[in-house]
């Protein structure tokens, strides 16, 4: 079996899209309006192949298709999570994504539920979460008369917050952010507000206004935690971000040899900065790789921040 998988990331252009994943992480992007690094995903829309190993040349859903003991035997149609790199050079759409009932039924895909590490920020940037409507009929109103405005709850962000969406919430990603995100491999957005950009042809993209009033919540109940507390591990600090129904995710911040134990069905590894290597393998910010079920334990050795997602 293999152990590990690497694999060639997919990258989306964006009217939002900008340049750093080349700057920051040297990707091959495909122009400067590049927004998204889908960096392991079998998704239809952006499926990653594999790199090297005994696997090359394949995609990930092809291995989830025809070799399910690489993922702990999960049950499923389909692998499901899915880790991006985000370049916000503008701001993203205010949008809010459904849960699996009413993805399935409407979409026949999973729902979206995800969650954000912010890797990069500029001064000044601010994010969107939530909404201040107390009543579905405040919410229509509020987007019947485009106050948003008065409707969002936008706050500023700074390198290193983090935050879990569940589906329902409204949200966005603002100009000059940077974001790790996890999420169920999905690829639903409902766009809600779009600032009624237009694109080369003066056309405004299209919005999503009913399927957003149905699946938003009201009220909106802030997700917001205690503060994350890091534990000493080998040679640094290891926190635990998030466990959610879908997925948990866990930040190790290294300064030398430290080994991660696998006992999970499969482990998405991304490293956000820094640079060493895992199990011997050079690696840097913007590597990322599949721990496999039969991987019952990794080495990684660097100063370097790696996340872990895992189901």
């Amino acid at each position: 079996m293999s152990g590990i998988l690497w694999m060639d990331p997919v990258f989306k252009e964006m009217i939002w899209g900008g340049s750093k994943l080349k700057e920051v992480y040297g990707y091959n992007i495909p122009s400067d309006k590049t927004g998204e690094c889908w960096a392991l995903s079998a998704h239809k829309n952006g499926d990653c192949v594999i790199s090297e190993g005994e696997f090359v040349g394949k995609k990930l859903s092809e291995l989830w298709n025809d070799h399910r003991e690489l993922f702990g035997n999960l049950e499923g149609d389909q692998f499901p999570l899915l880790v991006k790199i985000i370049d916000a050079n503008n701001d993203l759409s205010v949008q809010v994504h459904p849960d699996d009932e009413y993805a399935k039924e409407h979409e026949n895909s999973l729902g979206k539920e995800e969650c954000w590490y912010v890797l990069g920020a500029d001064e000044g940037t601010k994010m969107v979460m939530g909404h201040h409507a107390k009543t579905k009929e405040e919410l229509v109103e509020a987007i019947e008369n485009d106050n948003y405005d008065s409707l969002l709850n936008a706050f500023p962000v700074k390198e290193g917050d983090f935050f879990t969406i569940p589906t329902g919430t409204i949200h966005a990603i603002c100009s000059g952010s940077l974001i790790y995100e996890a999420q169920q491999s999905s690829d639903i957005t409902y766009r809600v507000y779009d600032y009624h950009r237009v694109d080369d042809k003066g056309n405004e993209r299209e919005l999503h206004v009913r399927q957003s009033i149905d699946v938003t919540n009201v009220p909106y109940v802030s997700t917001a935690g205690d503060d994350l507390k890091a534990e000493s591990i080998e040679n640094g600090t290891k926190t635990h971000m998030t466990t959610t129904k879908y997925f948990q995710v866990d930040k190790y911040d290294l300064t030398g040899v430290t080994t991660v134990k696998n006992d999970m069905p499969f482990m998405m590894v991304s490293v956000v900065s820094g640079e060493g290597t895992l199990e011997g393998k050079a690696v840097k910010a913007g590597s990322h790789c599949i721990v496999c079920a039969d991987k019952k334990e990794f080495v990684l050795d660097g100063t370097m921040t790696v996340m872990v997602c895992t189901i």
